[in-house]
């Protein structure tokens, strides 16, 4: 099977799952709800006609978006409903939005590369930057005791990663960077939680993944042989949004609407360390310790795809298909369609 295949209609059925047992967020339920005083709820009335829909947002391994919806009350008095569906990972979200089972989502730089090789039923329309972009989101860990130093000793060993990806992306970048390919490692596709027992049972020598699951694996020891930042690895995340949603105007319009208001969540977030912390303890499952550890990876601002950020999926696109990874070339401008005006900045959004 090809790294571009992306799991096929199993996922995509696991992923239509997921939507029906999450509710619908409205005033007074869900997500959309909260306390009267919650600090972004406002009722918005101007706007009759969005009034039947219901946006789907999908969650990619819990960033804190739903935990924080309730209690900034970012979607409490909209005219529309708003439900979340959570995804392990990247890939199957891709496959989500491009079926239609839901409306925008935030992956990592590779997914939207992976899901393009396959089919075009889905549009880049945001790109995520960190706050704190030094500060690696996702790295290539071994165990402490590893006799792997650095990224050449990975030559010949096993490593986990989920395909298709951002850390895949992170493996291609880190072998390039010092003259090796996906032929002279032994490449293991593994699933998030079944890399973790991978790599903790010893069956792999190396696991590239992402936070939380990295900063708790090098707090129990672990140690980084390549960090997930430029210039082997993207600091970006992206949002894609169905083209259904993205074709008929009312519905994008109210859309636009859903991502701005998404937004401006993750604006009051940043500036609510302790709430922030709160959120990813309730969708991450981990201790407050360990949520505090990894929040400045998940700090971060909202603007539309620029210039930069299509070149750089475009140059990561290529090395992909050079690779052998995916089959067919990726034109990213094509799939690009973003939703935020250009400008836009949700860091300098005015929220106490």
């Amino acid at each position: 099977m090809s790294i571009g295949h992306i799991r096929g209609a199993a996922a995509l059925l696991a992923a239509a799952a997921l939507i029906p047992g999450v509710a619908a967020c409205s005033p007074g339920s869900g997500s959309g709800s909260g306390s009267q005083s919650a600090p972004l709820a406002s009722q918005d009335t101007s706007h009759p006609g969005w009034a039947g829909y219901t946006f789907v947002i999908g969650d990619n391994g819990g960033d804190g978006s739903q935990a924080l919806a309730k209690i900034t009350g970012a979607f409490q008095g909209a005219p529309y409903k708003v439900s979340f569906a959570r995804f392990d990972y990247g890939p199957p979200l891709v496959q989500a939005a491009a079926s239609g089972a839901i409306d925008l989502g935030s992956v990592g730089d590779v997914p939207p590369i992976t899901g393009a090789a396959q089919e075009y039923g889905f549009k880049l329309v945001g790109v995520t930057q960190p706050l704190h972009p030094t500060v690696a989101d996702e790295n290539i860990i071994v165990p402490k005791d590893s006799p792997i130093h650095s990224i050449a000793d990975l030559r010949g060993k096993r490593i986990a990663v989920p395909q298709g990806s951002s850390a895949h992306g992170l493996v291609l970048g880190a072998l390039e960077s010092v003259g090796l390919t996906p032929k002279d490692v032994q490449i293991e596709f593994l699933s998030p939680a079944a890399g973790a027992s991978a790599f903790n049972s010893g069956k792999v020598d190396a696991w590239a993944i992402w936070n939380p699951q990295s900063a708790i694996a090098l707090s129990h020891g672990a140690r980084v042989v390549a960090a997930g930042l430029p210039p082997i690895d993207q600091t970006a995340n992206y949002y894609v949004a169905n083209n259904k949603s993205l074709g008929d105007p009312t519905r994008r319009a109210a859309l636009t609407d859903v991502f701005k208001r998404l937004a401006r969540e993750f604006a009051w977030a940043n500036k609510h360390s302790d709430q922030f912390a709160q959120a990813l303890v309730e969708e991450e499952g981990i201790s407050l310790a360990d949520a505090n550890s990894v929040l400045p990876t998940f700090q971060k601002k909202f603007l539309p795809v620029q210039a930069p950020d299509v070149a750089a999926e475009q140059k990561l696109g290529d090395e992909f298909l050079g690779a052998g990874q995916i089959t067919k070339k990726v034109d990213v401008s094509a799939i690009t369609d973003n939703l935020l005006p250009v400008g836009y900045d949700s860091s300098t959004e005015s929220i106490s």
